[in-house]
């Protein structure tokens, strides 16, 4: 199967979230899927889809018979077939669709997110099965290299391809701001106070020394 496009993961997310979330509206129509693609919440990136943009993407997914059109409607509606396209069960399809809607996150943090679409017992299962999609013949998922402050590793979808590599600005976002907040004279400040502690601490040396000759006391 190819990459999927941004746009046509997020379409799949949302028909996979949807279905477990409100179930009485699924399959969705159009419309409600453009209302999903573009919500503001739950969303990584935000994004505002046109319905044609949209259409073009139920287009390449229903291709790859990943999407398909229901029937007994007068109003078109889509719905997915992500389990058994991808060879996945629901709580891995689940896991999927919550890294296709909001981005790289720790198996926590999909724990968490996964919460209204499965229910995992604990944090070690959710790593099961992310372990299992890791290793497929064509694997679904690769866990990523931690990142310099971070605690734990996030996991990735692959259905869209390979994810970016982070930046060393992306990595660590708090030098960058430091850097961008000091500026120039207070650059210059620093450099002055350092000088003139160092003069103060010579000083005091000679002081000290002084007084040591006196006594008759060694320095070391």
């Amino acid at each position: 199967m190819r990459a999927l496009t941004p746009l046509e993961a997020r379409v799949l997310g949302v028909l996979v979230e949807k279905q477990a979330t409100v179930p009485d509206t699924y399959p969705l129509s159009l419309n409600a899927l453009v209302a999903g693609c573009n919500q503001k919440t739950a969303r990584e990136p935000v994004i505002q889809a046109t319905d044609a943009e949209v259409l073009t993407a139920v287009d390449g997914l229903k291709s790859l018979s990943l999407v398909f059109e229901g029937s007994g409607s007068r109003v078109t509606r889509y719905e997915h077939n992500a389990g058994r396209m991808l060879g996945a069960p629901s709580q891995s399809v689940a896991l999927l669709a919550v890294l296709m809607l909001r981005g790289p996150q720790t198996a926590a943090e999909l724990r968490a997110n996964c919460e209204r679409l499965h229910r995992f017992a604990d944090v070690s299962s959710v790593e099961a099965f992310l372990d299992e999609l890791a290793t497929k013949a064509t694997p679904r998922v690769v866990k990523l290299a931690r990142s310099p402050g971070e605690r734990e590793a996030r996991w990735a979808q692959l259905l869209t391809g390979e994810p970016p590599v982070p930046t060393a600005r992306e990595t660590a976002p708090e030098l960058e701001v430091l850097a961008q907040s000091v500026t120039a004279g207070e650059v210059a400040a620093l450099k002055a106070e350092q000088a003139r502690l160092a003069a103060e601490v010579a000083r005091l040396r000679a002081q000290l020394e002084r007084m040591a000759g006196e006594l008759g006391i060694t320095l070391d």
